[in-house]
């Protein structure tokens, strides 16, 4: 019951990590984000350089309020396109710090952008009393607003994005309704059911119709229980690069989670190697006798 039944329940294959495309998109969003924090801080910075120029001692309340909208609107838009950079590229909850600002970095900036100037109105003397009551009053509420909404309840993670991966390789293998692969995991996923389509098509033989879910690879160095580069894995432990090496053996998930995560490009030769194809007939055996 132990070790097999714990090992079924978690079925960790490869972390799941970013491709190319998702990392691409987060970058641009996140380019987006900061430009519009630089344009809300920027106009917090205005409101102050205002208030000190006591521009708004008896009069001015509209301009004051557009400009707490301002930054309320460019805090707010750089902290969804900044949630949605996250949801292409996560961070690792292993990295406690990281996972949490760069999570929360959206809340972080607006607080920022709205503080120093809230307090400067709350403080300032020499501003009518209506005025800085009713511009107080909306910049708390248009602060609290966007600092909830740059806020991330439920923020994407890598391990996260792990089970969801191995999931939805488990529902394509199977045939299942693929209700676990969303866009951020699905390329991945797809992959790996491949790969373990690929090996059960590599070893169907009279005993096993349908294949097997079993491969070797290197095991990883050091007694690790994951290698630190990516190995191969192979269709059986005969196989010319496995000679001379300590091998492990388990499915195509177990390959994956000490990092074997290629399979192998020379799988007619193994085949033939391993005996689940018959090798060709030996051509000059054919040949009649002189």
């Amino acid at each position: 019951m132990s070790d097999d039944k714990a090992a079924a329940e978690v079925d960790v294959t490869k972390e799941w990590r970013a491709t190319q495309g998702q990392k691409a998109s987060a970058k641009r969003l996140r380019i987006f984000a900061a430009l519009a924090w630089i344009v809300a801080i920027g106009t917090e910075i205005a409101g102050v350089v205002l208030l000190r120029q006591h521009k708004f001692d008896q009069g001015n309340l509209p301009l004051l309020i557009g400009l707490l909208v301002v930054i309320a609107v460019f805090a707010i838009g750089g902290s969804l396109m900044w949630k949605a950079a996250n949801k292409h590229d996560p961070a690792s909850r292993a990295d406690t710090a990281r996972f949490f600002f760069q999570n929360q970095l959206g809340a972080i900036i607006t607080v920022i952008a709205f503080l120093p100037l809230l307090v400067l109105i709350f403080m300032d003397k020499d501003m009518d009393p209506k005025n800085k009551k009713i511009a107080g009053g909306i910049g708390v509420v248009l602060a609290l607003a966007a600092t909830l909404i740059g806020v991330d309840f439920n923020p994407a993670s890598v391990e996260q994005y792990t089970e969801d991966m191995n999931k939805c390789a488990a529902e394509i293998k199977s045939g299942q309704p693929t209700k676990d692969c969303s866009p951020e995991v699905a390329e991945q996923a797809k992959a790996i059911a491949q790969d373990s389509a690929t090996v059960a098509e590599a070893t169907k033989s009279a005993t096993n119709p349908n294949g097997l879910d079993v491969v070797y690879w290197i095991a990883p160095e050091n007694g690790a229980k994951k290698a630190a580069t990516p190995h191969v894995f192979h269709i059986c432990d005969g196989v010319s690069p496995l000679r001379g090496k300590t091998v492990n053996k388990g499915s195509v998930t177990q390959a994956y989670s000490e990092n074997a995560t290629r399979i192998t490009k020379q799988i007619p030769m193994e085949q033939k190697q391993c005996g689940f194809a018959a090798a060709e007939p030996d051509k000059a055996a054919s040949q009649p006798a002189a």
